[in-house]
């Protein structure tokens, strides 16, 4: 029983990442806007398109110039999860550009407050002086109460996908550190069991890469529009995934076990050192559309917030126990070839 824990422990957090992320509604936010244009001096009528808002007790609404401007819209009605909203744009609003973007926000106490970062372009004097801008401080912005997962405008339902391909590329990289280890301690003992244990580690984590290259494609479709992108992430992954292949070639081009040992050993630490830098810098110093990379933020703050971490982090634990548990798997399988074939191995 002392050895089944941690299986157990495995399969109780995958069915929590799987159930708990993917059930879990999002909070309410915002999915178009018509029109996104407008310009000073005109009474604008939006129609915009909500997600998951319920009927509310007193709607309100503001475009948000600054952290302390703020123009009140002078009316909010919702029908049928479609807000519209009415905003009197003043008539000379000092810019150093004729063109700024404005924030949507709209508010009420029982759905929290709905966002549309930066949606509204305002077409503005540059000319004046003064303004009729209200700079009211900040208002009453409530929150939705209750277990939810933030609503993003360009992810959307896509977010969910944060449990399983970020976590399976953690649970690739731990895999393939500790298959790195064991070639280390394989070359400076020259016991043939590191060998085995490496070999089955770094076959699991190509697994778990090969998922995690799966599952970003669909993500990318649902957020680029393509499976695949000339980005310097994506192909920087590719590559590295193809190293590792490269080392099960290598394995099966000879018989000889020490001499397999011993070469897959070296290549397998010349093969982690190799895509780190891949990975982690190359694209960080190029464009990029990979949060994390080419000037794009990493997910934090309220896109990675309490509640998505309450999943995230036991997806990571759970991919990556489910990865040592299939190596281990590959291991009795390579010990119990050398016992009938090798006699090799003393159980």
């Amino acid at each position: 029983m002392k050895s089944l824990w941690w299986k157990c422990l495995c399969i109780a957090l995958l069915l929590y990442a799987l159930f708990v992320g993917m059930l879990t509604p999002l909070k309410p936010g915002i999915l178009n806007i018509s029109p996104f244009l407008v310009s000073s001096g005109e009474r604008v009528s939006m129609e915009v398109e909500a997600y998951n808002v319920e009927a509310g007790k007193e709607w309100q609404a503001y475009l948000k110039k600054d952290s302390l401007s703020y123009l009140k819209a002078s009316a909010v009605e919702l029908t049928n999860g479609k807000f519209k909203i009415d905003f009197e744009i003043p008539s000379h609003i000092p810019s150093e550009t004729s063109l700024q973007a404005l924030t949507l926000l709209i508010t009420d106490e029982r759905n929290g407050t709905l966002v549309y970062p930066e949606g509204i372009q305002l077409k503005s004097s540059t000319n004046e002086s003064t303004s009729s801008w209200l700079k009211e401080g900040h208002p009453r912005l409530y929150k939705k109460e209750g277990f939810l997962f933030p609503y993003r405008n360009i992810l959307r339902e896509t977010i969910r996908n944060m449990y399983y391909h970020v976590p399976l590329w953690f649970s690739m990289f731990i895999l393939f550190f500790a298959g790195m280890m064991c070639s280390i301690w394989y070359l400076k003992t020259k016991k043939i069991e590191y060998d085995h244990r490496a070999s089955s580690l770094i076959y699991s984590g190509m697994l778990m890469g090969v998922l995690g290259l799966i599952t970003g494609s669909l993500w990318a479709k649902a957020t680029w529009g393509a499976y695949w992108t000339n980005d310097m992430k994506l192909n920087m992954s590719a590559v590295s995934m193809l190293i590792y292949f490269a080392y099960a070639i290598l394995r099966s081009g000879t018989e000889d076990i020490e001499r397999k040992a011993t070469l897959s050993s070296a290549y397998n630490i010349f093969a982690f050192i190799t895509i780190v830098p891949l990975i982690f810098v190359l694209p960080r110093v190029a464009d990029s559309l990979h949060p994390g990379n080419g000037g794009n933020p990493a997910f934090g703050g309220e896109d990675l917030d309490n509640t998505m971490r309450a999943v995230f982090y036991p997806a990571i634990i759970g991919f990556t126990l489910m990865g040592v548990w299939l190596g281990q798997i590959l291991l009795r399988i390579k010990r119990i070839k050398e016992k009938i074939f090798f006699n090799k191995i003393d159980f």
